[in-house]
């Protein structure tokens, strides 16, 4: 029975436009399977902040950050912390990305097109010792066109291909089986769904209308993960992180399920580190939602007073921005699942980024006209919006109606104004120097060394409780879905691996599907606040090894 094409990819998603784009240089046939429409292709990528992960950069060393392959593995490696029989193959990914991002990644991209915010910024600061979770220095390189100008290059690049008559480009195909032949997965299967016109990120329809079987000599997995899922999420939840929540927003629409990852197991496959995964705490109800239960999540500068449901600040050093998973760890220790910012416009107006493309149309629209214009605004547009609609914000002039919202907001009396008044009153007092034991109000000050958080991303230390600096905002904080960690155990070529340890013969994974490399490239936490990189630096890599093996 003769091949349908070369190379099957099951995937539109970024990772699989990367491996797509190299299947097609290498002069490939390629099937690009995809159960969404067509305006949804991209995936998730195309509603990121852009966020990618660069060592010793040029935006970097203008900025006077010292930085460097060294410290940067050192990093990752505090971070990961790779503990497990099974992290044979996401440490090997690991140096690998390392690698990838102190050398070629940030030339691949340039020479592509892509260009970058001239401010980097610096996620997951850690708060740690030297060898433990982190970031050392700022790393977060912000892409001129956020998600939409990540993915372009590689959907020009796909297109090209369709052109040159090398890809054909299934959408609306839902992939429900795996097969093989000769000892090797060369058969695909599944239904084709009825044409569907929603928007990108709508939910879309699922009545079949057909079914398909595609050959290929080898198959790409670049499906997603779980974070869609809220039933497996719980699931798999993992001990370590407390008990699962019973009310999470959405960072992801439905359809990234993970049922892929399923039917690659039933085929062979070996899936590990399920158990690790990435949710934020700073999740925003979606005022104007995409897709069901959308959530957007805040990206923090360091002053906001961080509380727990009863109005409890929390421990050092989980501070906004600095350890997003050990600060899950303790919410879900607490018995509620929602925290509280405690802040000012002061602070709003320069602390506040929202995460995802639509939120960024300065960004996403390559305006500098209107970068200047969020810099100079009190309160950018986009905060703006949810200080005025969103569900999660209580603003008032005075910090007892501001409680009073905040009890009204969570449906019971839990905070104490008397106790938070105290709390503010007694970090306030800790502005009037230079020097402080408040820890928070040390990292503050610290922040505002590097020139980019001074200039764009921490307020000037001053009190939460001046009128000067009101008025007061509390906003209710949730659990928000995002990535799987874990996936499909992959070789350093992107090759899926069985339980046994061998190559599933035809089968290949990256991205989310593979846990961004290796079946786990991230470990227990991720370094780089963004998964941008590993979804183009395994779909690279699948791309080419497939390439090279059907040659």
């Amino acid at each position: 029975m003769a091949y349908d094409a070369d190379v099957i990819v099951i995937g539109a998603g970024l990772a699989g436009l990367a491996a797509t784009a190299e299947l097609v240089d290498a002069g490939r046939k390629v099937i690009l399977l995809e159960q969404e429409p067509e305006q949804s292709m991209g995936g998730q990528a195309f509603w990121s902040f852009g966020g990618l992960f660069f060592v010793d950069s040029p935006e970097q060393r203008r900025l006077r950050i010292r930085d460097s392959h060294a410290l940067a593995l050192q990093d990752w490696m505090g971070t990961a912390a790779f503990d497990r029989p099974e992290d044979h193959w996401p440490r090997k990914w690991a140096e690998a990305y390392v690698d990838f991002a102190a050398g070629e990644k940030r030339a691949w991209l340039h020479g592509q097109g892509m260009r970058f915010f001239p401010v980097v910024g610096w996620a997951e600061r850690g708060g740690y010792d030297a060898t433990g979770h982190g970031n050392s220095v700022p790393r977060f390189h912000i892409t001129w066109g956020t998600g939409p100008g990540v993915i372009e290059p590689f959907v020009r690049r796909v297109r090209a291909g369709v052109a040159r008559g090398l890809v054909e480009l299934k959408f609306r195909h839902r992939v429900t089986g795996l097969a093989r032949s000769a000892g090797a997965v060369d058969t695909v299967t599944g239904e084709v769904l009825e044409p569907s016109d929603v928007e990108r990120g709508k939910a879309s329809t699922r009545t079949v209308t057909g079914a398909f079987e595609y050959r290929a000599q080898a198959v790409i997995v670049t499906s997603g993960g779980i974070g869609g899922n809220h039933e497996l999420v719980r699931a798999n939840w993992p001990e370590r992180l407390g008990t699962p929540p019973e009310r999470m927003v959405a960072g992801v629409p439905a359809h990234v399920d993970g049922k892929l990852l399923g039917i690659a197991e039933k085929a062979g496959a070996r899936l590990i580190n399920r158990d690790r995964m990435w949710h934020y705490t700073e999740g925003l109800h979606n005022w104007n939602p995409v897709w069901d239960n959308h959530g957007i999540r805040i990206l923090p500068g360091p002053s906001s007073l961080w509380l727990d449901a009863r109005g409890r600040r929390l421990p050092v050093p989980l501070f906004p921005g600095f350890d997003t998973l050990g600060t899950l760890e303790h919410i879900m220790r607490t018995g509620y699942d929602h925290t509280w910012f405690v802040l000012d416009q002061k602070i709003i107006g320069k602390e506040f980024a929202l995460s995802g493309s639509e939120q960024n149309p300065d960004l996403t629209g390559k305006s500098v006209r209107d970068v200047i214009g969020r810099a100079r605004a009190d309160v950018p547009g986009p905060v703006k919006a949810f200080m005025d609609n969103g569900a999660d914000f209580v603003v008032e002039k005075d910090l007892g109606a501001l409680v009073r919202g905040m009890n009204a907001l969570a449906g019971e009396p839990l905070i104490d104004e008397g106790a938070l008044r105290r709390e503010i009153v007694a970090r306030d007092r800790e502005i009037v120097n230079p020097f402080t034991k408040d820890l928070q109000v040390t990292a503050i000050r610290g922040a505002r060394r590097f020139i980019g958080d001074r200039l764009i991303r921490t307020a000037a230390p001053h009190r939460i409780l001046d009128p000067k600096a009101g008025p007061l905002i509390a906003v209710r904080l949730n659990i928000l879905t995002r990535k799987t960690l874990g996936g499909l155990e992959t070789d350093l070529s992107s090759r899926v691996l069985t339980e046994g340890g061998d190559a599933l013969a035809g089968v290949y994974a990256a991205g989310e599907a593979a846990g961004f490399g290796g079946g786990g490239v991230h470990g227990y936490r991720s370094l780089e606040g963004t998964f941008l990189g590993g979804c183009l630096f395994s779909g690279r890599t699948a791309g080419r090894a497939a390439a090279k093996a059907v040659g």
